[in-house]
């Protein structure tokens, strides 16, 4: 819709620092100093990215977070239809990516509304170069759910994804992101673990999910960015027991009936609902019989 002249304004995002001030894009400058409107995730941190620049904003700066991002955006759509030059910037990164923004550029696209970006620092991309992963095909997952059944659900979703996967982790969630991670997965699978990257402490540990979980248990902290291998083609070979086994439990103890879950496991393996049964139930004996053993040993 625009005003009565017909001109209407221009959605910026535009990429911040993901930790080195001096990586800054060479128009973040300019933009944040002419910009009508600046739209900021945390106002106090945008208050120390511009005196790091030595730049001053000259228009208003309202904060556009998770918790009022519903309610913002109808009035910045109004300043964009009025003609203004709103410029979006999260904490770090580029907008939309984990961040508040998909709301405005959808609502402002809607409206006819032109939208365009300052490309800047992506920790989905840094970390992806340095994990020494495959990088040809990727996907990104962002954040996983926090209770442990959801996010064992979530990356069961994703365990035969041949593309490289990168997610966004809480640090005090990462031991046990890792250990559902390396359950699923497997243990021997690759991935890397980025921690404050291009900060004065970037650490990349790389590895089998088996070894960084054991590593992260040990407590980590920072921003984590963890980048995971692609299931690799495993030729015409299907499951043995054992994995088809490991695959009954993972859905048992995300919340599955047992039988639903030897339904599944077989048909993503190809395999009779039958010879996932009996592995089942051959793995429950055996663990019964050793127990006995044990038992009458002591």
């Amino acid at each position: 819709m625009g005003d009565v002249t017909g001109t209407t304004g221009t959605l910026v995002l535009a990429g911040t620092p993901i930790g080195d001030v001096a990586d800054a894009p060479p128009r973040l400058a300019a933009e944040l100093e002419t910009a009508d409107v600046v739209a900021a995730e945390d106002t106090r941190r945008l208050r120390r990215l511009t005196q790091a620049l030595g730049i001053h904003t000259t228009g208003r700066v309202v904060s556009y977070f998770e918790g009022n991002e519903s309610a913002r955006t109808p009035e910045l759509v109004e300043a964009l239809a009025g003609g203004a030059r709103v410029l979006l910037v999260t904490d770090a990164g580029m907008p939309s990516v984990s961040d508040p923004g998909y709301r405005l550029v959808a609502a402002a696209v809607e409206q006819d509304i032109k939208v365009t970006a300052v490309p800047g620092p992506s920790a989905v991309l840094t970390a992806l170069a340095l994990s020494a992963l495959p990088v040809d095909r990727f996907c990104f997952e962002g954040f996983l759910p926090r209770k442990a059944g959801e996010r064992l659900g979530k990356l069961r979703e994703v365990a035969d994804e041949r593309r490289t996967m990168v997610f966004f982790e809480a640090p005090h969630r990462l031991d046990d992101t890792l250990a559902a991670m390396a359950e699923v997965f497997g243990a021997g699978r690759r991935a890397a673990v980025c921690r404050e990257l291009t900060k004065t402490y970037e650490e990349v540990k790389r590895g089998p999910l088996g070894d960084l979980a054991l590593w992260a248990a040990e407590g980590v902290r920072g921003e984590i960015t963890v980048v995971v291998e692609g299931a690799t083609d495993s030729g015409n070979e299907g499951p043995d027991d054992t994995e088809l086994v490991r695959r009954v439990q993972v859905r048992e103890e995300a919340g599955e009936r047992r039988k639903e879950a030897i339904a599944a496991v077989a048909a993503e393996a190809g395999l009779p609902k039958r010879q996932v049964f009996d592995a089942v139930v051959a793995a429950k004996n055996a663990a019964r019989t050793g127990q006995e053993q044990g038992g009458g040993l002591a």
